[in-house]
C-alpha cells in the first residue's frame, strides 16, 4: 500500500485537469478545495466540467472509499468555476 499526496492547480476554468496519469488502483481518495479559492471546484471523471461533478466549495473536502482498489488513479479529474483554483488530494493506492 502506498500514499500519493499532492496539489492540482486548475489554471483555466472550464478546462479539466487530470489528477494523475498513473494506472495505480485507488483504495480511497480525499480531495479538498483550498479555502482561498474564489469559486467552486468540481471533482469527477473525464466528464467533469466547470458545472458538473462533486462540488467542492472553498475549504470543503470529500472522501471516496473504493474498498480493495477498483478504480484506476488516472480516472480522476478536476475543474473549477473560476480561474486559478487549487485542490489538494491524498490517495491510498493498492
Amino acid at each position: 500500500m502506498r500514499v500519493s499526496i499532492g496539489t492540482t492547480d486548475i489554471p483555466t476554468a472550464g478546462i479539466r485537469v487530470q489528477i494523475s496519469n498513473t494506472v495505480d488502483k485507488v483504495k480511497s481518495i480525499a480531495v479538498r478545495a483550498r479555502p482561498a479559492n474564489t469559486g467552486n471546484s468540481f471533482f469527477g471523471t473525464v466528464t467533469v466540467s466547470a458545472t458538473v461533478g462533486w462540488t467542492l466549495q472553498p475549504g470543503e473536502s470529500k472522501t471516496m472509499d473504493f474498498g480493495e482498489g477498483s478504480v484506476v488513479f488516472s480516472t480522476f479529474y478536476l475543474d473549477t468555476a473560476t480561474n486559478g483554483n487549487d485542490v489538494d488530494h491524498s490517495a491510498i493506492l493498492e
